[in-house]
């Protein structure tokens, strides 16, 4: 039942809320993105979702406007693109908090695997093994709080399968709480 309805409804619920609370954040936010690198405030990319259907997943644009259009561990030298707020944002994970309406529209849940980029076929089809393909991705989840960007495709495929097997409220409540501290203490993220 929490799987199939509830998790849905403290979704819609808790996305809403942080919308609202977070408006005069995110608006901040997005003036200094235009005053400091002039162009697009968000940054739109294609990500796998529930099902394996393609999204657009929304970030706040942490890199400058001619980056090239590569995932970023394809990029020989990523730092030299990487904005001065986009070093902020990235590592305190402010980067995320667009994917509110992501999480509000169901296209993505608070908690479950992270969306694949679209070019990650190995990850995709080590999720399928683990089933992690069938649930809506989260903003945070179990691979997040182990590792988080530090991890392989097979260990967070892994860690993904632990978590389809564990999903429950409290299991759920140990990953938001634990993408707290991890994100304040900046652990397992590049660039």
């Amino acid at each position: 039942m929490y799987r199939h309805f509830f998790k849905r409804v403290i979704d819609i619920v808790l996305s809403l809320i942080a919308i609202i609370i977070l408006a005069i954040p995110m608006l901040i936010i997005s003036i200094i993105i235009l005053i400091t690198d002039p162009g697009p405030v968000f940054f739109k990319q294609k990500r796998f979702g529930k099902d394996k259907k393609l999204f657009k997943i929304f970030k706040f644009r942490t890199m400058k406007v001619d980056t090239p259009d590569i995932p970023t561990d394809d990029l020989k030298n990523p730092e030299q693109y990487v904005t001065g707020i986009g070093k902020i944002l990235r590592k305190t994970s402010l980067d995320e908090l667009p994917q509110l309406f992501n999480i509000f529209t169901g296209k993505m849940s608070f908690i479950g695997p992270r969306p694949a980029l679209w070019n990650q076929e190995a990850l995709i089809k080590l999720r399928d093994k683990v089933h992690a393909n069938d649930v809506r991705p989260g903003l945070s989840g179990w691979a997040q709080i182990n590792g988080r960007d530090s991890n392989s495709e097979k260990r967070k495929a892994k860690l993904d399968g632990e978590y389809m097997e564990n999903i429950s409220f409290a299991f759920d409540c140990k990953c938001f709480f634990g993408t707290f501290t991890k994100a304040f203490k900046g652990e397992g993220v590049k660039g």
